[in-house]
């Protein structure tokens, strides 16, 4: 069924009425239903706003979502499938990324004005895969309505019409007024891009589909756009997030077997990023996994876990004012275990300093003094795919896979966590992290470090030794995320009108 002989790509790009509306797993659905079909296809995504990224095995960043979508579509993720990445620094900054390398940091009003600029690359990079692939199938960003961002869209309708491509619009209906979210979106389009929407796919729904048909006959009547589906709401399976949002109910949502669980803590900090990188946990029985925001979560916390964050410093500063510095000091007194990843493990060093303003005003701050280790914030990014070897306690006798995103350089007199062995698949020789002398306490700069089961195993399983709880093997975390696509994939088929949608396609 491959169309190689295609000039170019036939798209279909999803928009949603709103942000966590489900655009990034129906993309990736989309994307392994074509390719079981038979399909060449690929995900796209103009301009992303997220602090989940991944690198490329060219070391180029771009959103974990894409990458993803890459994974479900059985292709290697590249920077021209997400060309523009904005990872916000503060409430009004973001720093730019193009091409999966950094730009510069702009405010709000300097990037609206930068789009136009942008829109180049986004240009650029949907031509070089149009020619590789059969379909594109692309992601919208928030929602097509926000009419104070019109001129100038690249994310939406302004990615549509780069592609020539026709819309699907999607509504979630778990958080409610799904037939005025879809209604009021197309009616504030323009009757060019009112005429690119060929359909509607309203999602999370829970309970009978038949009572819905009076609503849908109502949309077709006033909009003439058919539903082409009701995706049910999907538990349980193991697929990432694409945002904060879905941390919004976190320490509510955690997961495990109460009485003789290792009980992770993972600090929700205000600007957290890679927060994915915590989700192999959740396929690990004996194992309760919760984001926390105040210092009480910690009561009963085997292992407390800081996470990555786009401004290290001022994140550092809340969690001062939570109360965080002495309650984690206690916890490792009391012999609990701490982790720190990426921004987590600058912050358990003596200081941070940031002398050229990379993430924030503040230039200097005190850390938590809790590894000897000081970190300076440089101007370049370090970007890679890596493999290292980690250190004892820990080593599993095999490389573990990860990668690098941080703009700090830390010098530490405490042992190493891991020897890193190769970078975007070139030798190297390089000491990452640092770990205390009993194994208790330690910093990385590795993202997915807990993807390697061995490791994570190894982890987990000294707590226990030390808990006095019996051992367990690690999840199968790749099989898992594989389980979960394929279950994705055959529910959306069997919920979408999928001749209707080929037929949109043009396949």
């Amino acid at each position: 069924m491959s169309l190689k002989g295609a000039k170019k790509a036939r798209p279909v790009m999803l928009q949603g009425t709103s942000s966590h509306v489900g655009k990034s797993v129906l993309t990736a659905a989309i994307c392994r239903i074509l390719r079981d079909k038979g399909f060449g296809v690929a995900p796209f995504k103009a301009q992303n706003m997220a602090l989940n990224s991944f690198i490329t095995p060219e070391g180029a960043e771009i959103g974990r979502a894409q990458a993803f979508q890459a994974e479900a579509a059985g292709i290697v993720p590249t920077a021209d499938m997400n060309p523009v990445l904005l990872k916000p620094s503060t409430d009004s900054r973001s720093q730019v990324i193009i091409h999966g390398k950094v730009f510069g940091v702009m405010s709000a009003r300097e990037y609206h004005a930068f789009k136009k600029v942008a829109k180049g690359y986004v240009r650029e990079s949907y031509r070089r895969l149009s020619r590789l692939y059969d379909v594109i199938v692309i992601e919208g960003a928030g929602s097509p309505a926000e009419v104070n961002l019109r001129a100038g869209d690249i994310a939406n309708m302004g990615a549509a019409r780069i592609a020539e491509s026709p819309v699907i619009l999607i509504g979630d209906i778990d958080r409610g007024g799904v037939f005025a979210s879809l209604f009021g979106t197309t009616a504030l389009l323009t009757g060019a891009e009112r005429r690119r929407v060929k359909g509607f796919i309203i999602n999370k729904f829970r309970g009978d589909k038949t009572l819905l048909k009076p609503g849908l006959d109502f949309l077709k009547r006033k909009t003439g756009i058919p539903a082409l589906g009701v995706i049910p709401y999907l538990k349980d399976l193991l697929l990432p997030a694409e945002d904060s949002v879905a941390l919004e109910r976190a320490e509510t949502d955690k997961k495990g077997t109460g009485n003789g669980a290792v009980r992770i803590r993972v600090l929700r900090l205000p600007r957290i990023s890679n927060f994915t990188d915590f989700d192999p946990f959740m396929c690990d029985r004996g194992v309760e996994l919760g984001f926390i925001e105040r210092p009480s979560g910690l009561s009963g916390a085997h292992l407390v876990i800081i996470p990555g964050t786009k401004n290290t410093i001022e994140d550092l500063i809340w969690l001062k004012r939570q109360g965080f510095d002495g309650a984690l000091k206690r916890h490792v007194l009391d012999g609990g275990f701490l982790a720190g990843i990426c921004g987590g493990f600058q912050m358990l060093g003596r200081s941070i300093r940031d002398p050229w303003g990379v993430e924030s005003s503040v230039k200097k701050t005190d850390g938590l003094s809790i590894i000897d280790a000081d970190t300076v914030l440089r101007r370049d990014k370090k970007t890679f795919q890596i493999e290292a070897r980690i250190k004892a306690p820990f080593d599993t006798g095999a490389s573990v896979k990860g990668y690098e995103i941080h703009m700090g350089e830390t010098a530490s007199s405490a042992p190493p966590f891991a020897a890193i062995k190769k970078r975007n698949g070139k030798p190297a020789s390089v000491k990452d992290g640092a770990i205390s002398a009993d194994g208790r306490v330690f910093g990385t700069y590795i993202h997915g470090v807990f993807d390697n089961g061995p490791f994570r195993r190894n982890l987990l399983n000294s707590i226990r030794g030390r808990e006095g709880v019996r051992v367990r093997p690690a999840g199968d975390y790749p099989a898992e995320r594989e389980k979960a696509l394929r279950a994705l994939a055959l529910a959306v088929e069997e919920n979408l009108d999928m001749k209707a949608l080929l037929r949109i396609i043009g396949i």
